[in-house]
């Protein structure tokens, strides 16, 4: 919440220095775009924790309840393995980052804030994984 809160706050200091004063914050819409991207990861972090992602549920009212674990299983599996594979290639590209030694902004360097990525994508897929493992077990 106080991510958020102090995202909207720069996001219209920002507007008004740079309308009122023709000025602003160098550093404002990169430090912005970063709290997004982290804002949003650990949504979705939460998200995947709460089972309350975004589904889709085109069988689920003819399915019947085993049927409807079986597919549980399956897109929980598919889920688990898209992650793992955005989080090695994200954790390649954090790597680049590393090497390049670029800033984000002041002297924060980009991989240092793009480090969510990876780190986000493994916690999600352990979590569908994991998702999934359960639902083998209680189709047994």
């Amino acid at each position: 919440m106080l991510l958020l809160l102090s995202m909207i706050v720069l996001a219209v200091v920002q507007i008004i220095m740079r309308n009122f004063f023709s000025a602003g914050f160098l550093w404002m819409d990169s430090f912005l775009r970063i709290a997004l991207l982290w804002m949003t990861l650990i949504g979705a972090m939460v998200a995947s924790r709460q089972g309350k992602h975004i589904t889709i549920e085109v069988f689920s009212q003819v399915l019947s309840e085993h049927m409807q674990t079986i597919v549980k299983r399956i897109t929980d599996t598919f889920t688990a393995v898209v992650c793992f594979m955005v989080m090695f290639y994200s954790f390649k590209f954090v790597k680049v980052e590393y090497e390049e030694g670029g800033l984000a902004f002041a002297f924060v360097p980009n991989w240092i804030c793009e480090s969510i990525i990876p780190f986000a994508f493994f916690i999600i897929g352990l979590r569908y994984i994991l998702s999934a493992l359960f639902d083998l077990r209680e189709m047994e």
